[in-house]
């Protein structure tokens, strides 16, 4: 092993962070660059480490210009293969330890929102330069990737078929909808919330409703466990915030590392209490848990609930309800003769069910939704109607894809079916979450060229050997 080199722009060492027992909210790291013109000498390896232990937790991050990474390859300047900037030359990131923590901390230094689910390595291809990171290892709370551990500059043991890619929600502030059409008459949330023992609240996130969660109890604030974490108890918090529905809970420190104490584990919540803290738990302090398993929530509104209605070429609205017009429709704007509009919640990229509704210029009703026909296919869970968990109509029901022998080629020809432009991926093993229900299809082989994934080549209807780990996905790039 040759010397340990200093890093010239703030990147931490891991070489010098030992961990024993429950760690401090400082994590040590070894060095962190303060004056860049000045490096200590350099050490024997062995040496080094015992030298820098002791000091590493005084030492502190370096801020940095911006920026200094990007993302190439993708649809925007928000999605694609990530590269960072050293010594005047781009270079790669490989995937070793790369999780959704570290994509979170891109994804803010970037003011892209958040992190999507980690894509497969060569999503957007391979880089061609250095390798300049392996085994980048963020805690969620910072604001550049450089204060997050390395190996340090140019050392890893990787390929290029290794090349982190990085897909961000883009959801940002836009500006305001065009008209306002309709404030529901529903009576404003009763908030169940406030600053004493059992108050809880949403941190990390792009607003006040979501977030990591973060609980009260006895003066102080502390996260929560993400085992048994699940919808229902993301829905009471959601209630308790005054912040709607539940759109998803969120496990693995999601919206990254808490700090302080694990106030609760083993939270289990029918779903209709109106606090976190009258759910069964462990007990409040009682765990065996480290802050990567920090709980998250994502909910759906903000505020008071409304029916925004906005141009034809908006996808979503910040925290609002998001329509657009249906192809029977007259536009998103009020009008005499009664309009169709698809109607459905956005959220931190996250969306609602659609749901019809007929409007006429003053009321707003339901209206039945079409039932979709045999062959009909969607994709769920992505943050935009051109990516997520490929999904089948067939025979009175919604069905998954298994993802044997799924590629890019298939990729393509569902993509150009939805009208959804040219596939970036074709991910499987559940990038986009399991599915449930019947899986449909398995073993589809597509020449490319085909007008409908149902006329590519697969095993009979029903014909598996899979299960919901292995649902098939897809990322169109939209026209």
């Amino acid at each position: 092993m040759g010397p340990l080199e200093r890093p010239s722009t703030g990147w931490i060492h891991k070489e010098a962070e030992m961990q024993i027992g429950p760690q401090p909210d400082e994590k040590s790291q070894g060095w962190r660059s303060r004056d860049r013109s000045t490096a200590p000498p350099l050490l024997p390896p062995a040496l080094s480490f015992f030298l820098l232990f002791p000091l590493a937790s005084a030492l502190q991050p370096t801020s940095l210009p911006f920026p200094e990474l990007r993302l190439v390859g993708g649809p925007s300047r928000c999605r694609g293969r990530l590269e960072v900037l050293h010594g005047g030359s781009w270079g790669s990131v490989c995937d070793d330890d790369w999780d959704v923590v570290d994509a979170n901390v891109v994804c803010r230094q970037l003011g892209c929102g958040l992190a999507l689910p980690v894509p497969r390595p060569l999503a957007f291809g391979q880089g061609r330069g250095p390798i300049l990171l392996d085994n980048v290892e963020c805690r969620g709370q910072e604001t550049a990737l450089s204060e997050c551990g390395s190996r340090g500059w140019g050392v890893h043991n990787c390929f290029h078929y290794e090349d982190v890619a990085v897909l961000c929600d883009e959801f940002l502030p836009t500006q305001p909808p065009t008209r306002k059409v309709l404030t529901s008459k529903a009576p404003p949330p009763t908030l169940q919330n406030g600053k004493g023992e059992g108050s809880v609240r949403l941190v990390g996130g792009a607003g006040p409703c979501q977030g990591r969660v973060e609980i009260l109890h006895g003066g102080l604030w502390g996260t929560v466990c993400d085992d048994d974490w699940g919808l229902p108890d993301a829905t009471v918090v959601c209630r308790q915030l005054g912040c709607g529905a539940a759109l998803a809970a969120t496990t693995n420190a999601f919206f990254g590392y808490g700090t302080g104490h694990i106030l609760l584990d083993n939270v289990h919540c029918e779903g209709g209490e109106l606090r976190l803290a009258a759910c069964l738990s462990l007990g409040w302090g009682v765990h065996n848990c480290g802050h990567h398993e920090d709980a998250g929530a994502l909910c759906a509104v903000l505020g008071h609930p409304t029916l925004t209605a906005l141009t034809p070429s908006a996808t979503r609205e910040d925290w609002a309800w998001h329509t657009e017009p249906e192809a029977t429709g007259v536009g998103a704007l009020p009008s005499k003769e009664p309009a169709l509009f698809t109607t459905a919640a956005w959220a931190a990229g996250k969306k609602s069910p659609d749901e019809l509704v007929q409007q006429d210029g003053s009321e707003t009703t339901r209206v039945p939704t079409p039932r979709p026909r045999d062959g009909h296919l969607r994709l769920a869970n992505g943050a935009h109607q051109c990516e997520g968990r490929v999904e089948l109509f067939l025979g009175q029901r919604w069905g998954t894809v298994c993802d044997d022998a799924w590629d890019l080629r298939a990729a393509g020809v569902l993509c150009r079916q939805l009208g959804c432009g040219q596939a970036l991926a074709a991910p499987g093993e559940a990038h986009f979450g399991p599915g449930s229900g019947p899986i449909l299809l398995d073993n589809v082989k597509c020449r490319g060229d085909e007008n409908a994934l149902l006329l590519c080549s697969h095993i009979r209807w029903d014909a598996h050997n899979c299960d919901h780990s292995e649902d098939a996905s897809v990322l169109c790039r939209p026209s």
